[in-house]
């Protein structure tokens, strides 16, 4: 996770925290929004993905889970508003997306990325 993070913070131009916390609440949609099965593998082929979700879920205000649940439908227009909400534009978005589903096909391959930018509505515009 560590890599990735130093990935996103430089090609993105955010410092590591938000880079690590914009990371996770991607990773969050993507489980609640994307098929299972491919979003849980590319989780494993990131070491400490699940340690940031976990922390990014639990971080006091009702935490993104409650956000993600209060939002239940939003899909990518409640993803944008939650990375706006850690202070992302909306060009720091797009490169979010590009690097991190970069990476991801890297590290996870074509046959995990395909299914899940597939299978999510709006996603591909971010990728």
């Amino acid at each position: 996770m560590d890599e990735l993070v130093a990935r996103i913070a430089e090609k993105v131009g955010l410092d590591a925290a938000t880079a690590r916390k914009a990371i996770a609440i991607v990773l969050n949609f993507l489980l609640k929004e994307g098929p299972e099965t491919e979003v849980r593998q590319l989780i494993a082929a990131l070491p400490g993905a699940e340690a940031a979700m976990a922390e990014a879920s639990g971080n006091g205000k009702g935490g993104l889970a409650g956000m993600v649940g209060g939002l239940m439908g939003g899909g990518i227009m409640a993803l944008g508003g939650q990375l706006t909400s850690a202070g992302l534009s909306m060009g720091q978005m797009q490169a979010l997306g590009r690097e991190l589903f970069a990476y991801g096909r890297e590290k996870a391959g074509e046959d995990v990325m395909g299914p899940i930018v597939g299978a999510v509505p709006g996603l591909s515009q971010f990728v």
